[in-house]
């Protein structure tokens, strides 16, 4: 399905909490392209990560997928046969646009595409789950749980690919890190209103854990190893081991 520049935010609008409907579906692609910093990067490495990882058999799981790009690079990459991919995201207009982006790139290829919350789905014979930008999306009390499922479900040597935006626990830090993103999205031609109102709609809804927080999360949920594998800027991504 064909994609729009972002303007969401361009004039004043009422402040209402940031939700995945079909206008961000319709922006979507333009919208993280211009809003995450090496996000072209980090979703082409996932697939190469999941592509290693791949046990003949088995399902990869994108939790959180919203239009399917962390699906397409692991496709790209895929060689292990007998792979099952199973996307699912929990707005009905994100899992459509999916749904539809899957079918026409990966015609021959088995792809499940679910529109359920990722805390709902049970993870089954599962060598690699990817959460690309989903767990920062979760109830911060549900977090833990959500990864002792996923470890249950994933095989022996399976992996977890979590991204996440990350906060900092020092406060110049966070304040640095902020500002540099500012940077970043005013140099991909985002208003100091976009900016603005886009912060406010996300601020009850995206809510960031330290990098020292998502990895005791991961060992107390039974990752044996956890690697920050990526980071740019107040970005990271974690490749934790069963």
């Amino acid at each position: 399905m064909p994609s729009s520049v972002d303007k969401l935010f361009a004039a004043p609008r009422p402040l209402v909490d940031f939700a995945f409907d079909e206008a961000v579906a319709r922006v979507f692609p333009d919208m993280i392209r211009r809003s995450v910093p090496g996000y072209e990067t980090l979703i082409g490495l996932t697939g190469l990560l999941a592509a290693r990882h791949a046990q003949a058999g088995s399902r990869i799981y994108d939790l959180g997928a919203s239009l399917g790009a962390s699906s397409l690079a692991v496709a790209r990459c895929l060689e292990t046969p007998e792979v099952t991919l199973v996307a699912v995201d929990n707005a009905p207009a994100m899992a459509a646009r999916c749904a539809a982006n899957l079918r026409e790139a990966l015609p021959a290829r088995a792809v499940q595409v679910i529109c359920a919350d990722i805390r709902d789905v049970r993870i089954r014979n599962a060598s690699v789950v990817i959460l690309n930008f989903t767990l920062q999306f979760v109830a911060p009390e549900d977090r833990a749980a959500l990864l002792a499922r996923i470890h249950a479900g994933l095989r022996p040597g399976g992996a977890l690919l979590l991204a996440e935006k990350i906060a900092f626990a020092d406060p110049a830090e966070q304040r640095r890190m902020e500002a540099l993103h500012a940077d970043f999205k005013r140099a991909n031609g985002y208003s100091e209103l976009e900016i603005h109102q886009k912060r406010a709609a996300l601020e009850k809804v995206l809510i960031p854990d330290t990098l020292e927080t998502h990895h005791r999360r991961l060992q107390a949920a039974g990752f044996t190893a956890v690697d920050e594998w990526f980071r740019c800027l107040n970005f990271a991504g974690l490749l934790a081991l069963r």
